[in-house]
């Protein structure tokens, strides 16, 4: 049996990484990862510091049934609706993580030791509705290391500047373009601006804005590759990580800003960059690249736990590797338009498709829920 110290040794890359200023956060929750300790033994040895839940991971939980037997029978004896069964199921396991990181989130003064848990996608272009939806999610978990996850839609901003407002901590989700993500980041602090006149703590709110990465490569490879020429093959592979090396310079902007600076005064955190969608989709790419290649202090890496244990193994980590780059970066996303790739055409593609997937997700979870409700006997309607 390997032992902690043993396992932590073979984390060595994971600790330089978390030494450089990234915060290592999981993109997977199940009740099982909880309940046999794993969620734990990844604190202890693989200096994880958050957790990050989408639809599509509660999906592959809770409709596996694995863990969820004796709280599905219950939920069922009481008659509830479908509806209600997922959300009570989704927002126990939030609360139980959140619970089990709640060391981490003491010891970094809330900075780390976060759990995220996403409104309803069917809301993502609705804003009353997910500005209820996080005010509810919330209240049911009930613990000072949540983050309500809002997606990066239109409607979606003006939730977050009020969810922010009422000194809610939010993950902002799916955000695939730079200029979507600049109006992020005046949601973010709009929001602060309405906390503050509304004499709330603003030391106590928190943020981290998703920036996706690996989907961008996905999408635009694609395209590269259709066309098929010595110019576009060369370009594969390199537009995600331009595309978060350039938002990372915007995020060094607009908390550089007076504006910043007076909210600062006011005891505010920044909103940190979190990068998403860090699995490589691409079995050509080293396995740890948009790990590697996005180190820069201040920053979140959510991966999924392949990926985590791919850079605890071998991941090359030697410091920063955002903030040089904004030239090439520039100079990379300018070479894939003028090919005739339209950015603005695949981050909106992309923002679509998202949305779209974890609704998807969300059905299918409804779905799988309600045939566990029914086998027991009970209309889940």
């Amino acid at each position: 049996m390997i032992t902690v110290t043993e396992a932590t040794a073979a984390a060595e890359p994971l600790k330089r990484l978390s030494e450089a200023g990234v915060s290592i956060w999981l993109d997977d929750l199940s009740r099982k990862r909880i309940a046999s300790g794993n969620l734990a033994e990844l604190i202890e040895t693989k200096h994880v510091v958050g957790v990050t839940t989408n639809p599509s991971i509660f999906q592959a939980a809770i409709g596996s049934g694995e863990g969820y037997e004796e709280q599905l029978a219950d939920l069922a004896v009481r008659g509830v609706t479908v509806e209600e069964a997922v959300r009570m199921m989704t927002t126990a396991d939030v609360r139980a993580a959140a619970d089990i990181l709640r060391p981490v989130y003491d010891a970094t003064d809330g900075r780390d030791g976060r759990v995220s848990i996403e409104v309803d996608p069917r809301l993502a272009h609705n804003t009353a509705a997910t500005i209820a939806e996080a005010r509810q999610l919330a209240w049911l978990v009930d613990r000072p290391n949540v983050m309500i996850k809002i997606p990066a839609t239109e409607a979606g901003l003006p939730a977050i500047t009020e969810v922010i407002g009422q000194g809610i901590s939010v993950n902002v989700t799916l955000i695939f373009s730079l200029e979507r993500y600049r109006q992020v980041m005046d949601a973010y602090l709009a929001g602060l601006e309405k906390a503050r006149a509304a004499g709330l703590d603003l030391s106590a709110i928190h943020s981290v804005a998703s920036f996706f990465v690996s989907r961008v490569d996905t999408e635009i490879d694609k395209r590269l590759t259709k066309l098929g020429t010595e110019e576009a093959l060369a370009l594969t592979g390199r537009a995600a990580l331009a595309n978060a090396r350039l938002a990372y310079e915007a995020y060094e902007k607009a908390f550089a800003s007076e504006r910043w600076s007076a909210l600062e005064t006011a005891g505010a955190n920044r909103q940190r960059p979190l990068w998403a969608s860090t699995g490589v989709k691409d079995p050509a790419y080293k396995d740890t690249l948009y790990v590697d290649e996005l180190v820069a202090p201040g920053t979140v890496n959510t991966m999924p736990e392949a990926t985590l244990d791919a850079t605890a193994d071998h991941g090359d980590i030697h410091g920063d590797t955002v903030t040089g780059g904004y030239e090439q970066a520039r100079a990379d996303l300018a070479a894939v338009e003028r090919l005739g790739i339209s950015y603005d055409e695949v981050v909106q593609q992309l923002e679509d498709e998202g949305v779209a997937k974890f609704e998807t997700a969300w059905q299918d979870l409804l779905d799988a829920v309600t045939k566990s409700l029914d086998s027991k006997g009970v209309d889940a309607e």
